[in-house]
């Protein structure tokens, strides 16, 4: 799954677009790189997101195309 999609998804970012801009201006880490929007998601990987001052560290646990909100918080856990 792409990154942009995985983080609407799993609603660690609430949209696309703004997922896909956090991408480009390089404030999301895949396994400590840079990763584009576009980079395929793993079970297992690391993503970090820098929120302005602070940094969200999550590992993926799950990889689902839809979800409810609910069951979003099972896609991942916090580090």
């Amino acid at each position: 799954m792409r990154l942009d999609k995985y983080l609407k998804v799993s609603r660690l970012i609430k949209r696309r677009t703004i997922a896909n801009e956090a991408c480009d201006a390089g404030r999301v880490l895949i396994n400590d790189k840079v990763a584009k929007a576009s980079t395929d998601v793993k079970v297992g990987d690391i993503i970090t997101v820098n929120f302005g001052n602070k940094d969200v560290k999550v590992e993926v646990l799950k990889i689902l195309d839809t979800t409810k909100k609910e069951e979003a918080g099972d896609m991942f856990k916090y580090l």
